[in-house]
């Protein structure tokens, strides 16, 4: 059994918890998508100079940031797990690393105030739409 645990900036550690009641392999899974979008923001406004390309120095701190998140989840979790870290659209990342898990742990991001559709984001919303496996949906403490 493989359990994909996605690794978000503001829930990943109510996600690890949830997850640390699960057997099996685990996956732990960052996406990052803010340098994607620089790059075409640059490329459309000022194209002609490449060189100075901010969304070159977004990859490089996303990158960071994102080996330090999946550090830090890996050390709460407390067990052999790997780590993956993607650059891309969220919620496509996220469906497309569960193709082969067996639960992909996830995390309320919308208005947890109260139960009800508001209470996902709309990445949540996809996934949890075209997860590919059976969904963990944790609330956010």
């Amino acid at each position: 059994m493989t359990v994909v645990v996605w690794i978000a900036d503001d829930t990943w550690q109510d996600c690890v918890d949830a997850a640390s009641a699960q057997q099996g392999e685990f996956l732990l899974l960052h996406v990052s998508d803010v340098a994607g979008a620089a790059h075409a923001a640059f490329a459309g406004l000022l194209g002609r100079h490449a060189s100075r390309d901010p969304g070159t120095r977004l990859d490089h701190l996303a990158a960071d940031h994102a080996a330090r998140l999946l550090d830090a989840a890996a050390e709460r979790l407390g067990r052999p797990c790997a780590k993956e870290a993607r650059v891309g659209r969220v919620e496509h990342e996220v469906v497309a690393a569960a193709q082969n898990a067996s639960l992909l742990v996830l995390c309320r991001d919308g208005d947890v105030s109260h139960a009800g559709p508001r209470s996902l984001g709309p990445a949540t919303r996809f996934v949890v739409d075209h997860a590919p496996c059976p969904v963990l949906l944790v609330w956010p403490s």
